[in-house]
């Protein structure tokens, strides 16, 4: 592993020379993370053309010891030592400083600056992230184990939706199952919404109880040593009406219509307007998202979006979301949606759970 993070720093270094920096000051937990290794909280790091260097405390230098062999480990006193001077502390000779400005506030930054002296400071954003978009085999096999805890998760969620179990219980045992079988953490707050609520793309579950005919929506992920996993199910218990019929088809057919094309080379736009097309034609169209998928890794949604205005073209080792969605106020809604790997010559759909519409 200590290769795959070096390799990681050497990207990283390059970015620095093309910019004309000495050094970047990492603050994103999920960056330091992605550079690094480590799986910690309250650290930074600091990676100029010569070292690495990372600032922690009293609670997490055991861990960064181990974590992180790349990385001369600091413990900060934070009681005695600001940040900006453990920061300064450790760039000697630097001239120029990169940060990774979507992390840090804008107070915290000025005291920060405030102590760095003649250190010339460049906000930064999407560096290290545009590294991440393009996911190497150790971080592919980490979210397709997070995955198949996801898939199996809900396999053993089905006896459970019965007429009278609420969206609150549902999710709570699905959580419950997925950290059973081996989860870290949750991706996210499981969506579980029933009836008309599945109208609502991120609705928070409720005691609302489950009926006969009611749509079911159920967004959720598992988590593998940082790496999550996102998908979601629709479904309808027991009978569907033709309009529930009508719109679960168009999202399946959207997301279909826009999963065939999936390959590397392919402008990420296209897979939207294939989709689109779909949702475009049919009575619903007023309804449908905005989007239609995000990158998923370190983060629940990053690099690339897939949506109106996407210029990105998809390269081998992207990890995506497609994910159409309607939703209908005062009825309900569909979303289905599946995490894919963009491999070498086309895609890995990397959910498996069924998608039975009538439960």
């Amino acid at each position: 592993m200590n290769t795959v993070f070096q390799q990681r720093q050497q990207q990283l270094r390059a970015q620095l020379t093309t910019r004309n920096l000495d050094a970047f000051l990492v603050l994103g937990t999920e960056n330091l993370r992605y550079l690094s290794g480590f799986s910690g909280h309250a650290s930074y790091g600091i990676i100029t053309q010569e070292a690495n260097y990372f600032i922690t405390d009293y609670r997490y230098v055991e861990q960064a010891i181990t974590q992180c062999p790349d990385f001369e480990v600091y413990s900060r006193e934070r009681v005695k030592e600001t940040l900006g001077s453990c920061i300064k502390k450790h760039l000697p000779q630097v001239e120029k400083l990169g940060f990774d400005a979507a992390f840090v506030s804008f107070s915290v930054w000025q005291d920060i600056a405030s102590e760095l002296g003649s250190i010339t400071t460049y906000p930064l954003t999407g560096v290290v992230e545009k590294l991440r978009m393009v996911k190497d085999h150790w971080e592919i096999a980490q979210t397709r184990a997070a995955a198949k805890i996801s898939d199996q998760a809900l396999a053993e969620l089905m006896p459970y939706f019965v007429q009278g179990a609420s969206e609150r219980d549902l999710a709570i045992e699905l959580e419950y199952r997925m950290k059973k079988i081996g989860s870290e953490d949750l991706s996210f707050d499981t969506i579980m919404l029933f009836a008309q609520r599945s109208s609502l793309p991120h609705g928070i579950p409720s005691t609302q109880q489950l009926q006969h005919g009611d749509f079911i929506t159920l967004d959720f992920g598992a988590v593998i040593n940082g790496y999550r996993s996102d998908m979601t199910r629709s479904y309808v218990l027991g009978e569907a009406s033709a309009k529930q019929r009508d719109v679960y088809q168009t999202v399946a057919q959207a997301q279909q219509a826009a999963i065939e094309i999936l390959k590397p080379g392919l402008p990420s736009i296209e897979a939207y307007n294939a989709s689109q097309a779909i949702i475009d034609a049919s009575p619903f169209a007023q309804f449908s998202g905005a989007g239609l998928g995000h990158g998923v890794g370190l983060f629940l949604h990053e690099q690339p979006f897939i949506g109106p205005g996407c210029d990105y073209v998809l390269e081998p080792g992207n990890i995506i979301t497609i994910e159409p969605g309607i939703y209908i106020p005062d009825f309900g809604g569909v979303r289905l949606e599946d995490d894919i790997l963009i491999t070498e010559t086309g895609y890995e759909i990397l959910t498996h759970a069924p998608k039975p519409f009538i439960l």
